[in-house]
Formats: C-alpha cells, sequence, structure tokens
C-alpha cells in the first residue's frame, strides 16, 4: 500500500511539474501553448547533449532553461504576440510550430530513441519499502517549483502586475501596466518551465522527437480544470494524476492513460470551471 501510496503522490508532482509553464502562458494571455510538447521535446534533447559531453543531468538544467526561455522570447514576439487579438489562430499557430519544432529535432537528431541516466540511482528505505530516490527528488522539485511561483506570484512587482493583468487587462493597462511586456514575460518562463521539465523526466522515459505530445495531452486536460490557479493545479494533479496512476496499476496502464483526459472531460461537463473557484 506504501508504494502505491508514493506512486500517487510522485506522479502527481511529476504532472505538475510538466504543467505548471502551460497554467502561467493560459492564466495570463488565455492562449493554450500547443508548443508546449515540443518545449519538453527541447529539454529532453539538452539532457541529451549534455551526456554527450560528459556531464549530468542537473548540468543540463541550466542549459534547458535558456533555451527554453531564448525559444520562446523568439515565437512570442514574432509568430504569437500579432495574434493575441485572434487566439484561435494562436492556438493553430502554436500547434504548427511543435510540428516544425519537432522536425527540426528529428533533423539533426534522427528518430532513434535515446535514454539518458538518472543522476541519482537506487532506493530508500522508507517504513520498511524501498522507493526510487529520483522519484522523491522530483517531488521536492514540484514543491520547490510551487513555492517559487508563488511567491514570484504574490511577492514581487512583476508578479503583481501579472495578477492584475490576469483579473483585468484593461483595468491593468489603464493603471500603466505593460500588459504585452507582462505576456512577453509569462510566455518566455512557461517555455523555460515546459523545457525545464522536459529535462527532469527524460530518466524516466525514452527520448525520441515525438516524447512531448503525450505530455501535453495530460498537461492541457489538467490546465483546463485548473483555470490560472496554482493551488487548482496542484489539486488536479492530486486527484485526476493519481486516479491515472491507480487505474495504471491496479487494472492497465492503457486504461490508465485515459483515465485523465476522461476524468478531467466528464469534470468540465459537470463543473464547467473545473477545480478553480474564480
Amino acid at each position: 500500500m506504501l508504494d502505491i501510496f508514493l506512486n500517487v503522490i510522485t506522479s502527481s508532482a511529476i504532472l505538475f511539474i510538466v504543467s505548471a509553464g502551460l497554467l502561467i502562458v493560459f492564466g495570463v494571455m488565455k492562449v493554450i501553448n500547443f508548443a508546449h510538447g515540443a518545449f519538453l521535446t527541447v529539454g529532453g534533447y539538452s539532457g541529451v547533449i549534455a551526456a554527450k559531453f560528459g556531464l549530468g543531468l542537473w548540468w543540463s538544467l541550466p542549459l534547458a532553461l535558456a533555451i527554453g526561455f531564448a525559444l520562446g522570447a523568439v515565437i512570442e514576439r514574432m509568430v504569437v504576440r500579432p495574434l493575441y487579438a485572434r487566439p484561435l489562430d494562436a492556438i493553430l499557430a502554436t500547434w504548427g510550430l511543435g510540428i516544425i519544432i519537432g522536425q527540426v529535432i528529428t533533423l539533426v537528431f534522427g528518430r532513434e530513441i535515446q535514454f539518458v541516466a538518472s543522476p541519482v540511482n537506487g532506493a530508500i528505505p522508507i517504513f520498511g519499502t524501498e522507493y526510487s530516490q529520483y522519484r522523491l527528488i522530483l517531488l521536492g522539485v514540484a514543491l520547490l517549483i510551487a513555492l517559487s511561483l508563488g511567491a514570484l506570484l504574490n511577492g514581487t512587482r512583476l508578479g503583481l502586475q501579472t495578477r492584475a493583468v490576469i483579473m483585468n487587462e484593461s483595468l491593468a493597462r489603464a493603471l500603466g501596466i505593460s500588459s504585452s511586456r507582462v505576456r512577453f514575460l509569462s510566455f518566455c518562463m512557461g517555455a523555460a518551465l515546459a523545457s525545464a521539465a522536459g529535462t527532469l523526466i527524460t530518466p524516466l522515459s525514452s527520448i525520441d522527437p515525438n516524447m512531448g505530445v503525450p505530455w501535453l495531452v495530460s498537461a492541457f486536460m489538467l490546465v483546463m480544470v485548473s483555470g490560472s490557479s496554482l493551488v487548482s493545479l496542484a489539486t488536479a494533479c492530486l486527484v485526476l494524476g493519481g486516479a491515472q496512476t491507480l487505474v495504471s496499476i491496479l487494472v492497465s496502464p492503457v486504461l490508465g492513460g485515459l483515465t485523465l483526459v476522461v476524468l478531467a472531460a466528464l469534470l468540465l461537463r459537470i463543473r464547467p470551471k473545473g477545480f478553480s473557484n474564480e
């Protein structure tokens, strides 16, 4: 039972890490960034690049953050910004960009599946059972991301401006807040977090040009039921991600993969705002 509980908690934490960047973009810009999966893939290949130079996974994190931020800056300026008033076109544009990024990765690295070794091996004893050290580290990483984003949004000037744009962009602009700057930084931050998430999940899965697609589907459904709230996202990851993990363990991994999507769709049908209280 303890193993199942730890699997539920750590799997929920991994989903939070993967979804946090998408939530930031959606919360501020009200646009789903369908290039999110491509950013995850970029982060995965950052780990591959670091490994080729003999560096450990932790060294690839700064590289993933830098590449994600720079790529996000270019995409926001050249593609997303002209489409702010046309959200459907922005969604289609980011979807197309995700495909393009995937094709570029294929041209550079090929289609073969690659792997990156975990920076931490083995398990540690917990109340009579042994559990993966790396998955427990990811639980700590998820808590660190949640606390850092919470502190940023509630304890900094940029966070105050971001919250103002989320609540009422027109009023925020009337008060002298540059919504375009807030949108730019939010998109870049979301891209950087997505790329870092891609690096962090590589020891748990194989790396290929399409590795971000299944994660994108899960992140999309979680953000849809969370609105723009970090607390709601954490709740969604725990409830829906926990259900997915339980079904995967107790019934079938195939059915487990469908559980999160089906439950999220049912929740939105019953409660359109999902877990959000806004």
